[in-house]
Parts: C-alpha cells; structure tokens; sequence
C-alpha cells in the first residue's frame, strides 16, 4: 500500500512541476480546467498569461486536481466562456481544424 501512495506522489509532484513550469515559461501564471477522458485518465488543459495552451494527462481525476491545486494555479470547472476566450491560436491550429473536415483521411 506504500509502494501505491509513494508512487501517486510522484506522480502528482511531477504533474505539480510541469504545471508550474508551463506557467513560469508563459507569462508567469496559467489557468486550468480539469477534464475526466475516459479510461486512460484526465486531461489537464492549460492556458498561460500570453494565451499558448498546453495539456498534460494524469492517470486518475483525484492526481489531476491534486496537482493543479499544488501547482497553485486557477482551476476553472468548464473550458467556455471567458476562459476559452483567452486561448491565442496560430496557424498551426487553424490548419488542423481545417485538415480534420477538409481533406482528411475518413474517421472510420
């Protein structure tokens, strides 16, 4: 049972230094939502200070949310609104979102 509680630490102060280290590398300061993707875990959605976006997946919801209330940074319950409205995309993005219904291979 120590091995199992020694290893969620780990993984959760992992998680805690990569969120704060996104955050230092975009602006100073990042916010986050905190989204449950079936069973390969939850996705962790961040967006820095400067509007770049990032996302980290942690095995379980409870790793998730520890980490991001470690890393000290906002956490928001839904990715809408005024949250959503702070993400900065480029070109990069827009040709994906073009490249999935324009010319992609078929999703079957």
């Amino acid at each position: 049972m120590a091995a199992k509680a020694d290893s969620t630490e780990r993984r959760v102060a992992r998680l805690a230094k990569q969120i704060q280290a996104f955050a230092k590398s975009h602006g100073g300061s990042a916010e986050a939502t905190v989204e449950y993707i079936g069973q390969i875990g939850t996705r962790i959605v961040l967006v820095g200070d400067n509007g770049e976006w990032g996302d980290l997946v942690a095995p379980t919801h409870e790793i998730a949310l520890t980490a991001v209330e470690r890393a000290g940074v906002t956490v928001h319950e839904d990715f809408d609104g005024d949250f959503a409205a702070k993400v900065r995309t480029g070109p990069y993005e827009w040709k994906r979102m073009a490249g999935l219904q324009i010319g992609s291979p078929a999703n079957t």
